[in-house]
């Protein structure tokens, strides 16, 4: 028996499939795409189209590659970059552009929520989160209050992952994961907030899909694709998630103790609970995962865009770069690198700037600046570490994915600033993984515990334990970058 796991991202699709029996990943296939150029600072948006086209292109590459092995699939789990905005009209077309999860021109629309439901303490009364622009319903306020002749146009609203199974199915449904980050899902009682969709429109009640388990699914691949590909119409598409919640799935993460870090251009952290883990600060995003429990999570939106910005200021290759934080002593010598190049997700600073602290006539250097940029990405992902530990999420062992964690001297760094073991992952597609193991689990082959046991794999070479003679080192440093990152936004120099 082959599932399919279709990774849709920011920048490429990807689709693997896992051979149930061997474990292997049997076939696998990657289409790249763009952002839409000419944008204004801080928009940031794709096709729909562009999505549907690459999960068309990799699924008929992988059954190409299985020959007379494709009979074998029996079902198909999708993995969707998260908060993305899309919008359908009565006929089920595209109306705009997808607004993406990276996109920021809604602090505006965050700022009017946060005022009208008494601060960030109401909103999180209302839906256990704080209102961010990354979330989906402010992109949907903008939309009214922007552009009013594409929203009066709107008659459905889905996520991507949604709408990548609306096109395999032709079914309009959202899961409990991914719908926990659109900002108005009390994810508490898994039930939409009336009252903050009504801030938005009343009329946006009709736009929701049904809502439902993730663990049900979301229906059989539509006839006319099954013929195309030559599948049978029986193929089941499960439920799928965003790709933190799919990724969790892909790395083990789905029981206490674990936690999945990824270094990728922008960095999370994210843990299971039996029980919603609500942050008062707003923080941490208190999310559902999509095996029906909950996730929460942090998200940085500066990892590896600091050291490739480094990277590429001085003309090195990964391997210099690699040689050069190598070079210099823990602590990159009293220099501090505050990481917004994006601005920030957490700590909530989206107009935010990068800043290098600590400079001296000894410490002025290429190398010192490499080592402290990869420190800092890292103690921006060890904050929210910490704001989990405040609430009670204590990890026993942290699980690396992304690109960053391929770097030797990087994981080490983690694991000296987290001060908790890490170690990488053989199997590397994790969202990718954790959709064929959903779709799996969905087609009764086992429970999640059983299939990621049989089909995550760690890397134990890649493990590293913390130094204890550097981990109070890093606490101090992470202090001091907090400290600095709060008295520069007080000053509103941040």
């Amino acid at each position: 028996m082959i599932y399919l796991g279709i990774d849709s991202g920011t920048q490429s699709t990807k689709t693997v499939a896992l051979d149930l029996d061997s474990g292997k990943i049997l076939a696998q296939s990657q289409k790249a795409y763009d952002l839409i150029e000419g944008l204004p600072a801080g928009h940031l948006e794709q096709h729909p189209s562009d999505w549907i086209d690459a999960v068309d292109f990799t699924i008929a590459d992988c059954v190409s590659q299985l020959g007379d092995r494709k009979s074998e699939i029996r079902g198909i789990g999708v993995s969707g970059q998260q908060h993305g905005l899309v919008v359908l009209d009565s006929d089920d077309a595209v109306v705009r552009p997808a607004k993406l999860w990276c996109d920021t021109s809604t602090t505006a629309q965050c700022d009017q929520f946060t005022e009208a439901f008494g601060g960030v303490s109401g909103l999180i009364e209302k839906a256990g989160n704080a209102m961010l622009p990354g979330y989906t319903i402010p992109k949907l306020l903008w939309l009214k209050q922007n552009e009013p002749d594409h929203f009066s146009k709107v008659a459905s609203v889905l996520l991507p992952h949604d709408y990548i199974n609306f096109h395999l199915t032709g079914v309009k449904r959202m899961e409990y994961g991914d719908a926990s980050g659109t900002g108005v899902l009390d994810v508490r009682t898994r039930e939409w907030s009336a009252e903050l969709i009504d801030f938005v429109d009343p009329k946006v009640h009709e736009m929701l899909p049904e809502l439902g388990s993730s663990n049900l699914p979301h229906g059989n691949l539509r006839s006319e694709l099954s013929e195309r590909w030559g599948l049978s119409s029986e193929v089941l598409i499960s439920a799928g998630g965003g790709d933190n919640m799919m990724g969790a799935i892909g790395t083990g993460n789905i029981k206490h103790g674990v936690i999945t870090a990824s270094f990728g251009t922008s960095g999370t952290l994210y843990a299971c609970a039996s029980d919603p883990i609500i942050d008062p600060n707003g923080e941490v995003a208190a999310f559902c995962d999509s095996t029906d429990k909950w996730l929460p999570l942090a998200c940085t939106m500066n990892v590896t865009v600091v050291t490739e910005q480094i990277r590429k200021l001085f003309s090195w290759d990964l391997p210099e770069l690699e040689r050069q934080v190598s070079s210099c002593e823990p602590g990159a010598d009293g220099v501090s690198f505050l990481p917004y190049l994006n601005g920030e997700r957490t700590p909530n600073l989206p107009g935010g700037s990068g800043v290098i602290h600590g400079l001296n006539m000894n410490n002025l250097t290429p190398a010192q600046l490499a080592r402290s940029a990869m420190e800092g990405a890292t103690l921006g992902l060890a904050y929210g570490l910490q704001r989990f530990s405040d609430l009670g999420v204590t990890p026993t062992e942290i699980r690396l994915t992304g690109g960053g964690t391929k770097s030797g001297v990087w994981r080490q760094i983690a694991a000296d600033v987290f001060g908790v073991p890490v170690v990488g992952l053989a199997t590397a597609e994790g969202a990718g993984l954790g959709g064929s193991i959903q779709a799996a689990h969905v087609d009764g082959k086992g429970s999640y515990e059983e299939l990621c046991d049989r089909y995550v794999e760690l890397d134990e070479s890649s493990r590293c334990q913390p130094n204890a003679d550097l981990v109070p080192m890093y606490r101090e440093k992470l202090e001091k970058q907090t400290a600095l990152t709060v008295a520069l936004k007080e000053a509103g120099q941040l």
